[in-house]
């Protein structure tokens, strides 16, 4: 994706370590199916999950913790996560959202090529992880890499965007995606209402995705956008929430 950043997929949820001359790294947790993709790519970096220094979480719904807690109680590696998304991640099941999932299969059909496939990566059965709550709006991590939380409330109350300003990268998670599980639509957007819990806040938090001028766009869902962080933030702003 960029110098030192492998981006792990399946069933449309993305998670990504970053390699630094320091250690190893993964932003976000992704589904328990993704673990052996996780082993497959630490190979290629002569490594293993234990060699996991920290995992840094963009927000706590159950499609973003799926590994932690096998990465805490197997290798001690312990995830990381803003103050208000704490409980979240403990429980990642229980989320505000601005409508009901029900509807979104037989509204938008289209989402069960996505919404299947997750559930037999272990959407279903993810456990909570107990993350420490060190991350913090503008102060670099103490992990390799140094990536710097910007704070994106809307999604969740505690979600965070991670930048890596030495790279030209911003890890958006589910702020600003290319693929929305609840409709498939692709493209940069918000997530739909079925799985936001405020959505007018989420379209305040894009002007500081864009405001970071990257130029790769990694999102918690869908494809790299290569076309810049701003160009993202106008697609998005435009495309809006279902």
């Amino acid at each position: 994706m960029a110098p030192g950043v492998t981006r792990l997929q399946r069933a449309g949820v993305n998670c990504y370590l970053v390699e630094s001359p320091d250690g190893v790294i993964l932003i976000d947790g992704g589904l328990p199916g993704m673990w052996s993709l996780l082993e497959r790519a630490l190979r290629a970096l002569d490594a293993g999950p234990g060699d996991v220094q920290a995992v840094l979480l963009t927000h706590g719904h159950f499609d973003h913790v799926g590994m932690c807690e096998r990465l805490f109680s197997e290798y001690r590696r312990r995830s990381h996560v803003h103050e208000l998304d704490r409980e979240l991640a403990r429980h990642p099941y229980r989320y505000r959202r601005e409508s009901s999932p029900l509807r979104y299969p037989f509204r938008y059909p289209k989402a069960l090529l996505t919404l299947g496939p997750m559930t037999a990566a272990g959407a279903l059965w993810v456990e909570g992880v107990k993350a420490r709550t060190d991350v913090r709006n503008g102060e670099p991590m103490d992990v390799p890499g140094a990536p710097v939380p910007i704070w994106t409330p809307g999604h969740t109350d505690g979600h965070c965007a991670f930048h890596l300003p030495d790279r030209g990268v911003v890890f958006t998670g589910d702020a600003l995606v290319t693929l929305d599980p609840y409709t498939g639509r692709t493209g940069p957007r918000l997530v739909a209402r079925a799985a936001t819990a405020d959505v007018e806040a989420n379209l305040l938090s894009l002007r500081k995705i864009a405001d970071t001028d990257a130029a790769l766009v990694l999102p918690g869902h869908g494809l790299p956008y290569a076309a810049g962080a701003r160009s993202a933030v106008a697609e998005a702003l435009r495309a809006g929430a279902a």
